[in-house]
């Protein structure tokens, strides 16, 4: 073959060469039992037809591509952002090795998560002898000062017992008694990645707080908490970080993985780094009070910070986009008496700066947008600020509730009307929703590329551009290390939108005395 240790090529050069070529033509003559090319076109079009979208819609029993993925993946996400903590999944090794991959393939970087190797014996028998030898082996192998333990379908499906096996583990001898080691019961059947992140936060705050809460005085502490939820844009983090700490207030970030999720490459590897501690789980009672960012996937959370901290845990949107963000910061401001800074109104002006400058451009563009539900609501929110026009919005996981405040939403906006908005659907249904009213883009993760691609198969001009904001990002690099909240978050949402216009309409225009009424350089 043409690859050679003096000609070494990448997957795509590669596979044009003759050889390859050869190889892959004969495997379909002579193996695959391939459809005429013509039947497979004539199918083609009928997918993308009105016809083909009400059977689409009909469809009950399936999923296609769907736009969430499993309970388990949260609740690792989540155990990575407290300090020297081990996630570990009771469950399959298969399992855990997707969850590695999955992150190791978006954030480009090592993702620490063992699991107890369940089997055959034990889908029969029950995990708990393999949980014995789990966290023993966990905890000598890797030196964590916690083990954050979920489950997958395999021990949802029979039945495990988490809290009994864990005891039984310190009861019997296995690990220390006093060692820490929260647990949350993730099936991956139900819920989606954000369920699991929910129900692993609230199994550690639970087990830190429940039964302390004696002493606990709200507000005592002068603090107030602040919970991200499912979030990977490390860049969000830190603005967090920066923006308390420019209106000089006291608080606390429960779950901050974004150092471990981004170490620097310098000869030291380091398993754990940065992350909430033990102490300020213990003392989070003690604020003034707990701010969830990602509202609508935080039941959980909220339903324990009200009832056991005693919290009021206000009703806050995500802070994407303008008005959300001034919304967040006064009340930051309202909680703590604190003032928002010069720095950050000099930030959101420059932010409206940008939002005059492009308007024009993004004005009456549309838009189909999918991922999770808070991020959706965000990203719908800043495009009708902008006087863009989402067009389809799909939300796999959100509920009743959660589209009839989007659809409020948009009826609060001229740039809304027209819009449908799509829970429990996925992207099979988001392809047919384009194919048959074409939107100008799509915003969401990597896999809207297999969408793109169909939508150019019919045709050049057809073609429907993906903006890759969202999760997962696979086929992009260092797009995670960015920032989505804040003003700073919009002004990079802002840039990407405007660019991609322009983009566009440079690939419209290349055609030199034919296209080109647009070929300049002043935009």
């Amino acid at each position: 073959m043409s690859q050679t240790i003096d000609d070494i090529k990448q997957s795509y050069p590669l596979f044009r060469s003759d050889d390859y070529k050869k190889s892959l033509g004969d495997k379909r003559a002579l193996f695959e039992n391939t459809v005429d090319q013509q039947k497979i076109d004539e199918i083609f079009e009928w997918t993308t037809s009105a016809e083909y979208k009400d059977l689409n819609f009909s469809r009950e029993a399936l999923t296609i591509n769907p736009a969430k993925a499993c309970q388990p993946l949260g609740s690792v996400l989540c155990s990575l952002g407290f300090e020297k903590t081990l996630p570990y999944v009771h469950g399959s090794q298969g399992c855990v090795a997707y969850f590695r991959t999955y992150f190791n393939r978006h954030f480009k970087e090592p993702i620490a998560c063992v699991s107890d190797s369940m089997t055959e014996d034990a889908a029969v028998f029950g995990g708990q002898k393999n949980m014995f030898d789990g966290l023993a082996n966990a905890k000598a192998l890797y030196k964590p000062d916690m083990i954050m333990v979920s489950t997958t379908c395999m021990a949802e499906v029979i039945g495990d017992d988490l809290n009994a096996f864990i005891g039984n583990a310190k009861k019997e001898g296995h690990i220390e008694e006093d060692f820490p080691i929260p647990f949350a019961h993730t099936p991956s059947f139900v819920g989606s990645h954000t369920t699991g992140w929910d129900n692993m936060f609230e199994g550690v705050i639970r087990y830190f707080t429940l039964n302390a809460m004696e002493d606990k005085t709200v507000g005592s502490n002068g603090k107030i908490n602040i919970v991200p939820g499912f979030e990977t844009y490390l860049g969000n983090y830190r603005l967090l970080h920066r923006y308390m700490q420019e209106m000089g207030v006291d608080y606390t970030l429960l779950c901050d993985p974004s150092e471990v999720l981004d170490t620097p490459a310098d000869g030291t590897y380091r398993m754990y780094s940065g992350g909430t501690t033990q102490d300020e789980v213990k003392d989070a009672p003690n604020a003034i009070d707990t701010l969830l960012l990602q509202p609508w996937q935080l039941v959980k959370t909220r339903k324990y910070t009200t009832a056991t901290w005693n919290h009021e845990t206000p009703a806050i949107n995500i802070p994407m986009g303008l008005k959300s963000t001034d919304d967040f910061l006064m009340k930051v401001a309202e909680l703590t008496g604190k003032e928002i800074p010069a720095s950050l109104e000099k930030e959101r002006g420059r932010l409206v700066d940008m939002m005059t400058d492009s308007h024009a451009w993004l004005h009456g563009k549309k838009y189909a947008i999918w991922g999770d539900a808070d991020f959706v609501m965000g990203m719908v929110a800043f495009l009708l600020e902008l006087g863009a026009e989402p067009r389809h919005i799909v939300c796999s996981h959100a509920n009743k509730r959660w589209k009839k405040a989007v659809e409020a939403m948009l009826a609060e906006s001229p740039y809304g009307a027209g819009c449908e908005v799509h829970v429990g659907c996925d992207l099979w249904h988001l392809r047919s929703l384009i194919f048959t009213d074409r939107p100008d883009f799509m915003i969401g993760n990597s896999y809207g590329k297999f969408i793109e691609r169909d939508t150019r198969r019919k045709g050049e001009d057809f073609q429907v551009p993906l903006i890759r904001i969202g999760f997962p990002i696979f086929d992009r690099h260092h797009l995670h290390r960015a920032t989505t909240l804040g003003y700073e978050g919009a002004m990079t949402i802002l840039t990407t939108l405007v660019n991609a216009v322009l983009e566009k309409l440079d690939a419209d225009t290349m055609e030199m005395g034919v296209t080109d009424f647009n070929y300049d350089l002043v935009r």
